[in-house]
């Protein structure tokens, strides 16, 4: 036995015999060596004692290959990496294959937002069943006497109403399914349409819409004082068509959805019973129709967010707070509530309908069309006097359990 003095770094071993006992220089485990056991400082050199047998170089590459797996954290590390790297591959691969087979079941794949919220086109799956049913609690019979009471005394005209406590479910229905003429208002489901369009994909907010000559309508607005051929954004006829109730904008929105036919079949397909249209705008004649409930149920969904997206519904009520005519509802309302509404004047009809938010938090529908005789000025005060009595009702009403919850409040006492 010889001893052999050397650094803790390794060394090649050489590929040559030797006939010097000093030629020998693998490394070994340390349970092999016979050396004493010597402190760990880092300028002390390592005296081990080894054979003066040669070791061959596959020996010394296994004996690296011990000591490079001897942590055995270290080597669960680098294969949990590893792992982690594969799964990520094997899910965008995954995710990918999936979202070309099934797209639509995906609702990032059909909106950018939701930095804004998203509902991912749940508007496409309407079925007439599906749609046709308001949620409705409890009929709020106070109330309903009341605007009964107050209809009364105008005999020349034919009301209709439909209110809904969107917090409870409670409404009133006064002879709300009865259709009427639509006038302006039948530019609320037309509003609808266009925004569930734009989720689609199949309207952009920017595109350019072009006034063609035949599509000019007289009545409200102000394109009809424009050239034809000019052009506007899809977002500015839309709100033109809202907010200062423009015809021409209507007709023009009308045509880029398709058309009369069209928005017909999708307005069966949403469960309105009442609600079509049979000409185009201004419709002095009042062959377009609707009535009070189709128009309550139309902005129920909207609120819930099932006919468009959460994004669009903001941006669609946020038009519909802009609408310029404030001489129906809003005049019933107190200062500090809002309404998102639309207004219809002709001369045989008179409405409005739209969502109220209180002060308090409290919401609600309210939908009303009258008959009447032509250009009556009592319909504007029956409707004034209606939103009125309704809105003090909902700011002290408290709604009360459905009867169920009233049945196990009463067991638990």
């Amino acid at each position: 036995m010889s001893r052999l003095t050397r650094r803790s770094s390794p060394r090649t071993p050489s590929t040559q015999p030797s006939t010097s006992p000093s030629s020998s220089h693998a490394r070994v485990p340390r349970k092999t060596l016979s050396s004493r056991s010597q402190p760990d400082r880092p300028d002390q050199k390592t005296t081990v004692v080894v054979s003066g047998k040669r070791r061959s170089g596959k020996k010394s590459t296994r004996i690296r290959q011990k000591r490079q797996l001897s942590n055995p954290f270290a080597t669960l590390l680098l294969y949990a990496l590893r792992l982690s790297i594969m799964g990520i591959g094997i899910s965008a691969i995954a995710g990918t294959v999936l979202t070309v087979i099934r797209p639509t079941q995906f609702p990032g794949a059909n909106f950018h937002e939701r930095g804004g919220f998203a509902v991912a086109r749940r508007s496409m799956s309407f079925t007439q069943a599906s749609a046709s049913s308001l949620s409705l609690r409890r009929e709020l019979l106070p109330l309903k006497a009341k605007l009964e009471a107050l209809a009364a005394k105008y005999p020349k005209l034919q009301p209709g109403a439909f209110f809904v406590d969107l917090d409870s479910g409670d409404y009133v229905n006064v002879r709300g399914e009865q259709g009427f003429s639509a006038a302006s208002t039948i530019k609320i489901p037309i509003l609808i349409a266009f925004f569930q369009d734009v989720d689609a994909g199949k309207v952009r907010l920017d595109e350019m819409l072009t006034m063609k000559k035949e599509l000019i309508g007289g009545g409200s607005g102000d394109l009809q004082y424009q050239q034809p051929g000019k052009q506007f954004s899809a977002l500015e006829i839309a709100r033109k068509m809202i907010v200062i109730s423009d015809n021409t904008a209507t007709n023009m929105i009308i045509e880029r959805l398709g058309g009369i036919k069209a928005l017909n079949q999708r307005f069966r397909d949403w469960g309105l019973n009442s609600t079509a249209i049979h000409n185009s705008l201004p419709d002095l004649e009042g062959t377009n129709t609707t009535s009070p409930r189709d128009l309550a149920h139309l902005l129920a969904m909207v609120n819930r967010g099932e006919l468009v997206s959460l994004k669009s519904r903001d941006r669609l009520l946020g038009i519909m707070q802009e609408t310029q005519n404030r001489n129906l509802l809003p005049q019933g309302l107190e200062k500090d509530a809002t309404i998102a509404h639309k207004t219809g004047d002709i001369g045989s009809v008179l409405g409005d309908a739209g969502i109220v938010d209180m002060p308090s938090g409290k919401r609600y529908i309210a939908s009303i069309l009258v008959r009447r005789p032509h250009n009556d000025g009592n319909a504007k005060k029956l409707i004034q006097g209606i939103s009125r009595i309704a809105y003090q009702h909902f700011k002290w009403y408290k709604a009360r359990p459905a009867a169920k919850q009233e049945a196990k409040n009463r067991s638990n006492t």
